[in-house]
C-alpha cells in the first residue's frame, strides 16, 4: 500500500468517527479514540501512521510489540500504547513496562498476578476487562454474568486501576447487542471507557458510547 494512502485512510476514518459521534447519543462525550491496530503490519506502515500524528496503537503480541515500539517510543512524543490481545503470565512484567494500557484482563489468576508484579513506577496506568459477551467457549473473557463480580474484585480485593471493558462481538451475531450489553455493565460499575468496535463494525460501536475503535486493516490495508 502507498504511504499517502494510509495518510488518507486516516484521515477518512478520523472523519467518519466523528460523523458517527455527533449523530449519537453520546455526541456531548469526548470523540472517541482510533487505535490504529499495527499488529504484523509492515514497519514503514507504521512509520507512516506515525508521521502523520498518529498517538493510539494497538498490539496483540508483547515480544512482537517489544520489538517494534522500544525505540520508536523514544523518537515519537505522546504515543498511547495498548494492548488488545491475550496476555499470558509469564510475560506480565514486560508488559508492564511497555504498555501504557492492557485491555484484556480476562481471568482471576491473571488479574492476581499482575496486581503482584505491578509497581508505582510500571507504565502500565489504566486496565480494561475483557467481557466474552456471547459466551464463547473459544474466546477469552468474562461471562457478562460474572462481570459484577470481577470488577469488584480486581478493583476492591486487587486494587487495580481498572478504567475501562473490551469486546469481541460474535462474527456471526448482530454487533449491536453486544455493544449494548458491554455498555450496561460499564455503566452499572461506573466505568467510562469503552473499547468496542473494529474495521467492520466501529460506526455502530460509537452508536452505543464506545470510547476507542480498534482498526487495522481499514488504516494499513491488509497484511503483506
Amino acid at each position: 500500500m502507498s504511504l499517502s494512502k494510509i495518510r488518507e485512510n486516516i484521515h477518512l476514518i478520523k472523519k467518519q468517527i466523528q460523523k458517527s459521534h455527533k449523530n449519537s447519543m453520546f455526541a456531548k462525550s469526548p470523540v472517541p479514540k482510533l487505535v490504529a491496530v499495527s499488529k504484523k503490519q509492515e514497519d514503514y506502515k507504521v512509520i507512516e501512521a506515525l508521521e502523520m500524528g498518529q498517538k493510539y496503537f494497538g498490539e496483540n503480541r508483547v515480544q512482537e510489540a517489544q520489538q517494534r515500539w522500544v525505540s520508536k517510543i523514544k523518537q515519537y512524543e505522546n504515543i498511547e500504547l495498548r494492548l488488545i490481545g491475550p496476555l499470558q503470565t509469564n510475560k506480565i512484567k514486560q508488559a508492564l513496562n511497555l504498555f501504557d494500557i492492557i485491555e484484556t484482563i480476562d481471568r482471576e489468576k491473571l488479574a492476581k498476578e499482575i496486581a503482584i508484579k505491578i509497581k508505582n513506577d510500571s507504565k502500565t496506568k489504566s486496565f480494561y476487562i475483557q467481557i466474552n459477551t456471547g459466551n464463547e467457549t473459544q474466546k477469552s473473557g468474562i461471562e457478562p454474568l460474572q462481570a459484577d463480580n470481577f470488577i469488584e474484585y480486581c478493583r476492591q480485593d486487587l486494587n487495580l486501576p481498572i478504567v475501562g471493558l473490551m469486546c469481541i462481538p460474535p462474527l456471526e451475531e448482530e454487533p449491536s447487542m453486544h455493544f449494548a450489553l458491554l455498555k450496561k455493565i460499564a455503566e452499572r460499575n461506573s466505568l467510562q471507557e469503552l473499547s468496542m468496535g473494529m474495521s467492520n463494525d466501529y460506526n455502530e460501536a460509537i452508536k452505543f458510547g464506545a470510547t476507542s475503535v480498534r482498526i487495522g486493516s481499514l488504516v494499513f490495508g491488509s497484511r503483506e
